[in-house]
């Protein structure tokens, strides 16, 4: 069993295989199911987003009427062709959101690492699907190298925004996406590092601050923005360029970085967005008290 990224590479390597085949024999070594059990679930979960990506690109709107449409809105736009950065990236961007905004409906989606940065693999898996054109199971097995990164993430780090602020799941939800986007597109398993480390970096610092303590605003966006990111940053990789700060002591920072935010930065929407005064408005809007005394009459 591999504990970091180092070994993970490692092991990929001494054995000669891919690191999404490293994670499937990790699960059944684990689990105690067979290969074909664990490609069968890795399958539901493949289907579950597919339809999420789906019903978000055709459009949905939250409860909270906070988010919903913005992926109908990226869709449009790429259509008139007029776009400033590529096709690719922006359609990673639309799905992403429709993704979270599925969520924020209180649709079915799949946590990947959770469900506030469930948009973000998605996203970027069925947008590099139409350039890389990936049979099924080559879908499948982006979910496990993206699954390997998040469980080194998960073990020592953290994927909570509670505990660690939305660096901790957008960042990783970005690294894991970007990991797997170079397996895909035929990159060693250094270089699925290497983006998982560019990635996470320039994400370290970003916290939860949920407007009303709904996963909806900023973090649909924000899921948008982590697509983007795990996009360049995979390009970046392939292209030979490399972190200086290698992917484990990168996943090391932003641990104890999010130990050192305050409480109010970490999902509990007492600071950043959701203590300005608009954010203040939208939740009064939504709920009529604010979040804390919402909070003692529960």
């Amino acid at each position: 069993m591999f504990r970091n990224v180092a070994e993970l590479v490692q092991m990929a390597n001494s054995q000669n295989k891919k690191i999404s085949e490293i994670m499937i024999e990790q699960e059944i070594a684990v689990t105690g199911r067979s290969r074909e059990d664990i490609l069968a679930l890795m399958e539901r979960n493949l289907l579950i987003m597919e339809e999420a990506v789906e019903r978000g690109i055709k459009g949905v709107k939250s409860h909270s009427g906070l988010t919903g449409g913005d992926a109908v809105l990226m869709q449009k736009y790429i259509e008139k062709g007029n776009f400033l950065t590529g096709e690719t990236i922006l359609d990673a961007v639309s799905k992403a959101v429709a993704t979270n905004e599925v969520n924020a409906a209180m649709g079915t989606i799949c946590a990947t690492p959770t469900a506030g940065s469930a948009g973000v693999v998605p996203g970027t898996l069925f947008a590099v699907k139409k350039k890389l054109n990936p049979t099924r199971d080559q879908m499948i097995s982006f979910l496990f190298t993206s699954g390997a990164f998040g469980f080194v993430v998960a073990n020592n780090a953290s994927i909570s925004g509670a505990a660690g602020g939305c660096q901790a799941e957008v960042g990783s939800a970005a690294g894991m996406a970007a990991a797997a986007i170079v397996e895909m597109a035929g990159g060693t398993p250094e270089q699925c590092a290497e983006a998982m480390a560019i990635t996470l970096k320039n994400m370290l610092g970003l916290v939860c601050d949920p407007v009303a303590g709904l996963v909806e605003v900023p973090c649909v966006k924000r899921n948008a923005m982590g697509a983007a990111n795990a996009m360049v940053a995979a390009d970046m990789a392939l292209a030979g360029i490399t972190s200086r700060i290698p992917c484990d002591e990168v996943i090391d920072a932003m641990f104890k970085i999010g130990q050192s935010m305050p409480s109010s930065l970490r999902e509990t929407a007492e600071g950043g967005l959701a203590a300005t005064p608009t954010g203040r408005k939208l939740e009064a809007k939504i709920f009529g008290m604010p979040l804390h005394e919402r909070e003692l009459k529960s």
